[in-house]
């Protein structure tokens, strides 16, 4: 039996059906778990959610003399298809400022990669993955998107050797998403999509951590361990609850490409199903475009130029053209020099207007070879005499830490 009850009736051993707050204001990545211990009630308690459903089916009720007094809410327990998500019709997510949306976008990556991290370390122990308690996960993210894709779509990007894999997920979680908006996909297949990203690599808690880790060239050995995640994962997902054949389809296919080349399976051009060919683009895009140990990441303007030199034969072309739409020719964190001499990094792409003419905060004189006050141009605004010339590499201009100029007040989450 579900029961709505008091934070003030919670106790050790019951199990937490749904807590009465948003995802991204609970301390959990789960939705449903047991109460272990003390310390799970005071994380509640520190987050400041004052009720919670509770499973008694699954766990301890309230004392009886607690039954008495509070008469807590009862419900008989619905059909699993019958329970209602909270969810609103991307149409409706009316689109934000990328500073307006920047913070909120921060809480969410820090979270994300939190849930990731749990998620991945119980594949990794061998326990069956929960995949429907990371929809919700997969909402915020997705909800991020529509209000401005630029904002969690270039914070996923910086990451740490430590935490690559779990951000890489989040990454092209948000990447998958923004992508099936702009192929038209319905909001179902795109929270479908977004869930495939973030579940595209699971396999790898399969392969040893010394190999996944391994700052250096692989040996044609270790390379044969990591070309066999795809396959790990795509077990993984058939054990896991609430897992659909998209999810399953891009972890098993997202390596394979379009002239035949790829992996597992050596898949060619329409044999690869839509969701696998922008699986293939979205990681693609997000690991050449983040640090590595072994190496550091291309600008994403210069990473998308190098993938359209690839993409007759690794991407579908419809499907990388549309990819490039979503993000924009200069994507957020792009350095560019301007008409005037001026180098800048691209803070925001225009909604609706000409992908040639982001917004960028100019920081940096050629002229004078040196910094000047940060200001923040619209290149798309009536009577602007500015534009841009070329992308550029900081190290050519002795630049370091660039991303300080598109972070602004986000930038104290990435350190």
């Amino acid at each position: 039996m579900i029961k709505k009850i008091k934070f003030e009736q919670l106790r050790k051993g019951m199990f937490i059906h749904e807590l009465c707050a948003s995802w991204i204001s609970s301390p959990f990545w789960q939705k449903s778990f047991l109460i272990e211990n003390q310390a799970t009630i005071e994380k509640i308690r520190k987050a400041g959610i004052q009720e919670a459903w509770i499973d008694t089916a699954k766990g301890c009720d309230v004392l009886v003399a607690e039954t008495n007094t509070s008469a807590p809410v009862e419900i008989e327990e619905p059909a699993e298809e019958d329970i209602p998500e909270p969810r609103v019709p991307f149409d409706t997510i009316a689109p934000i400022s990328m500073d307006a949306e920047m913070g909120r976008a921060a809480k969410i990556v820090d979270k994300s990669k939190t849930a990731v991290f749990s998620m991945f370390s119980e594949a990794r122990m061998g326990k069956a993955i929960e995949a429907e308690q990371a929809m919700p996960l997969v909402e915020e993210i997705a909800n991020s998107v529509m209000r401005n894709p630029g904002a969690l779509i270039g914070l996923a990007r910086l990451k740490t050797a430590d935490d690559y894999t779990y951000m890489h997920s989040v990454a092209v979680c948000a990447l998958m998403i923004a992508l099936a908006r702009q192929l038209k996909l319905s909001d179902d297949e795109t929270r479908e999509a977004g869930l495939a990203g973030l579940l595209h690599d699971i396999g790898k808690m399969a392969v040893p951590s010394e190999i996944l880790n391994k700052p250096g060239k692989l040996t044609d050995e270790e390379f044969v361990s990591i070309k066999e995640h795809p396959g790990a994962g795509y077990e993984m997902l058939l054990e896991a609850k609430g897992v659909g054949q998209i999810a399953l389809d891009v972890c098993l296919h997202h390596h394979e490409k379009m002239d035949g080349t790829g992996y597992p399976k050596g898949l060619k051009g329409e044999q690869i199903s839509l969701y696998a060919k922008m699986g293939a683009v979205c990681d693609v895009y997000d690991a050449i475009t983040s640090n590595r140990p072994y190496k550091a990441g291309w600008c994403p303007a210069e990473s998308l130029k190098k993938m359209s030199e690839w993409a007759k034969g690794h991407f579908d072309e419809t499907v990388f053209q549309a990819f490039v739409r979503s993000i924009g020719i200069y994507p957020v964190g792009t350095l560019v020099k301007l008409q005037s001499g001026r180098l800048g990094v691209v803070v925001e792409q225009q909604m609706g207007k000409s992908l040639l003419l982001p917004k960028v905060r100019a920081f940096f004189s050629t002229k004078s070879m040196a910094y000047i006050s940060p200001v923040l141009l619209d290149l798309s605004a009536p009577g602007n005499q500015d534009k841009i010339v070329s992308r550029e590499d900081a190290s050519t201009w002795g630049l370091k830490e660039i991303d300080r100029f598109w972070l602004g007040d986000a930038a104290g989450h990435q350190s």
